[in-house]
């Protein structure tokens, strides 16, 4: 920083779901619920939450976005300046709604500004990718909208449609699921035929949400075989959200990522309903009215390059 003015930045990340029932880590849709990133070059690495939930968190280098900052700029035989992160989010963690990926996101961006790397979105998903381990989640935050995503061992896939009009009604318990124990209770092969019918649901799947076949997507969603029958028995809550959801105008439901959300659907002019439904049933629980968050992540060089004490 010596012989310059220290540089500013604010980072915003969308929240996302993901595998929209048969689309099992490929299909991911970015909501609009944010993490942020308030960021200052300084003489230390300092990380200041802004919420009340992100306290579990370290506050130093050790912090996960940090370590990803660091990891992405290593790549280019870079080391970054340090730098405080003012650090707020309205994503539930540990929820499957995609706060990790979220956070992976950050550090990419944030590597990317700090050491001028000028990475195009494509290698972003790359180096986003590496960290998460499956691309739906980081790359509906990178890109927004609804993504169908693959990888393979050249790389990653991505392929994003802008605009679905719908929103998405999250039923959010207050207890966590572990992701490890998410994953535990899936099956480690399929045979060849049922891979073969899993496949082509997901297919299906995805040409129904391209051409707003909405009842059709509901159908695929129930049919998945890659993982919600598996995963629903650990979350006692599924069904009668499906239930409920199901009679007051959701057109499909689904785990949000490896859960323990459910999802619920909806087309815009009736999210509303679905909301107030699904919140009077579930009093216990954090019910949200989502809508798609139409735009990816984003970074603004921001002034003055000095965080104001009222912040």
């Amino acid at each position: 920083m010596k012989g310059r003015e220290p540089r500013s930045w604010k980072i915003i990340v969308p929240g996302s779901t993901a595998n929209l029932g048969a689309g099992f880590d490929s299909l991911g849709l970015a909501l609009d619920v944010f993490l942020t990133v308030e960021t200052y070059e300084a003489d230390d690495w300092q990380v200041i939450p802004l919420s009340a939930a992100l306290e579990v968190f370290p506050a130093d280098e050790s912090h996960f976005i940090v370590e990803v900052v660091k990891e992405v700029a290593a790549e280019y035989g870079r080391k970054p300046a340090p730098c405080h992160l003012y650090v707020s989010s309205d994503i539930p963690l540990t929820r499957g709604l995609g706060s990790s990926a979220a956070a992976v996101v950050a550090g990419v961006e944030l590597a990317n500004a700090l050491c001028d790397l000028n990475l195009t979105q494509e290698k972003k998903l790359v180096l986003a990718n590496r960290f998460e381990g499956h691309p739906d989640n980081v790359g509906a935050s990178l890109y927004g909208g609804f993504v169908v995503s693959c990888q393979h061992e050249k790389g990653v896939n991505l392929i994003t449609v802008p605009d679905l009009p719908i929103d998405v009604v999250c039923v959010i318990p207050k207890a966590e699921l572990k992701t490890s124990d998410s994953r535990n209770v899936l099956p480690s092969t399929l045979s060849f035929s049922e891979s073969v019918g899993a496949g082509a649901i997901s297919n299906v799947l995805v040409a129904a949400f391209l051409t707003g076949d909405w009842e059709m997507v509901g159908k695929m969603m129930k049919r998945d075989r890659y993982h919600q029958p598996h995963r629903r028995k650990l979350l006692p809550h599924y069904d009668a959200v499906e239930k409920v959801a199901d009679r007051f105008g959701a057109f499909g439901v689904a785990l949000s990522g490896a859960g323990p959300t459910v999802a619920c659907f909806v087309e815009r002019e009736a999210s509303e309903w679905l909301f107030r439904q699904l919140e009077q049933s579930f009093p216990t629980m954090d019910v949200r009215k989502l809508s798609i968050s139409q735009t990816g992540s984003s970074i603004i060089t921001q002034q003055p390059k000095v965080r104001p004490s009222s912040l």
